[in-house]
């Protein structure tokens, strides 16, 4: 069973950066379009990033500009750079397969991102 681990949370004040990252138990990120999902408190969660097989990046409009999605060299890991962060980015951050393409893996624990001044 696939295992996914975040990590790279913190507390950062507005305009910070932070980058997450994403680790699997299972050779998933060459075979599954992936994505970053995120759930702030009394909130849906959101998928606010996503990149196919071939490399395309998708984004949400909220942080379109700000969020760069991408994968490792080795495609080992998920990556999300997230620059000129905004107290409305505070939420537990999650990856996971894209689910549009219909697979869901179980969700790992989530990195909180925590944004204030």
């Amino acid at each position: 069973q696939v295992q996914l681990v975040e990590s790279g949370g913190g507390l950062v004040q507005p305009g910070g950066s932070l980058r997450l990252s994403c680790a699997a138990s299972g050779s998933i990120f060459s075979i599954y379009a992936m994505g970053w999902y995120r759930q702030a408190p009394g909130k849906q969660r959101e998928l606010v990033a996503t990149i196919t097989t071939g490399g395309s990046t998708n984004y949400a409009d909220s942080v379109k500009g700000r969020f760069t999605i991408s994968r490792g060299n080795a495609k080992t890991a998920l990556y999300l750079q997230m620059n000129s962060l905004k107290p409305e980015d505070t939420a537990v951050y999650y990856c996971n397969a894209d689910r549009r393409g219909g697979v869901t893996f179980p969700w790992g624990q989530g990195t909180q991102v925590t944004v204030s001044s």
